[in-house]
């Protein structure tokens, strides 16, 4: 039989908030770390470039908004990338060279309409060098809904490698049913699930989607700190009384029967290296295959709207 075995790596870090130089440095860095050990997919967190603003109000409350909090918006803004751009060129450099598959939480800026909007995504890229395709989170999480944008269907993105089939969801995209229910049906080998979440519940999360999923997991968090944070952001108070960590981590890797093939790692920064054996993705659907003999398709069905949505279509006139 042949096998089907993959190196993967979780990168646990973070870089200066705001600052997509450091984040690109550290990409690069824990990359080559990551490489040398062997790694053929290499997985950063949610937003790593340029960061999770973690404990930030950005100057708003119900009904007003500050001026300090549109500056330390600003900030974030001017640190986003665009897709395709600079920054995907030079990951792609970095992917190429090393050859290895990138997936990296980024805040992407939209390039298409007013440019102002920021949105939550995933780029894959691939050994080539070349963009694999992205995923903008669907729905940001709570108070993250003034920095981010929607994502739409047009971005469930799956793609295919030598070892399997990648993709994922971002965070608290993973607690909607359907979204996931949409992943699994593009047959998804290895489910990466980024993530700002460091609670313990985290980790029942992706057990869940593992068994449910028969897939593996890569959930991958940071690890913050208040050094992480520099001091002449406008709201920097916001943060002045929370711990020095302020995020503990919490990375991972599950197989498909619900195991941890990596346990979580707490309190460091650090990177998870597993080698997956991808036969274990059809002996796990032996007995559940969630979209296959335990589907039910003549009791429920999904629809999922795959199309672009575009706020402005221009169209040729029908005026003479």
């Amino acid at each position: 039989m042949e096998k089907r075995l993959v190196k993967v790596a979780v990168v646990q870090s973070a870089p200066i908030l705001f600052d997509k130089r450091s984040a690109m440095s550290r990409i690069d860095k824990m990359t080559r770390d990551a490489a040398a050990q062997g790694a053929q997919l290499i997985v950063f967190p949610e937003v790593f470039l340029p960061g999770y603003p973690r404990g930030l109000c950005f100057g708003s409350r119900v009904g007003s908004r500050n001026a300090e909090g549109r500056l330390d918006f600003e900030r974030y803004w001017q640190n986003a990338i665009v897709i395709p751009g600079e920054e995907v060129e030079t990951l792609g450099e970095l992917a190429k060279e090393l050859g290895v598959y990138l997936v990296v939480g980024v805040v992407e800026r939209d390039q298409e309409f007013s440019r102002g909007t920021l949105y939550n995504t995933i780029i894959y890229v691939g050994p080539d060098g070349t963009l694999l395709g992205k995923h903008r989170k669907l729905v940001p999480t709570a108070s993250e809904r003034l920095l981010w944008g929607q994502g739409d269907g047009s971005t469930l993105t799956v793609i295919d490698t030598p070892f399997g089939r990648v993709g994922g969801l971002i965070c608290w995209e993973n607690y909607m049913p359907l979204a996931r229910m949409a992943m699994y049906a593009k047959g998804i080998d290895i489910y990466v699930a980024p993530t700002a979440d460091a609670r313990d519940t985290w980790q029942s999360t992706i057990r869940h989607i593992a068994c449910e999923g028969r897939c593996f997991v890569v959930s991958c968090n940071q690890y913050a700190t208040k050094a992480t944070y520099p001091e002449d952001l406008a709201c920097f108070d916001d943060i002045k009384e929370d711990d020095e960590i302020l995020s503990r981590g919490g990375s991972a890797i599950v197989g498909p029967l619900g195991e941890y093939v990596a346990e979580p790692l707490y309190n460091q920064e650090g990177i998870l290296i597993a080698t997956l054996d991808l036969h274990q993705v059809p002996q796990s659907r032996f007995d559940f295959d969630v979209t296959g003999h335990y589907s039910r398709p003549d009791v429920f069905q999904l629809i999922v709207n795959e199309k672009k949505q575009d706020v402005v279509r221009a169209v040729e006139s029908i005026w003479m």
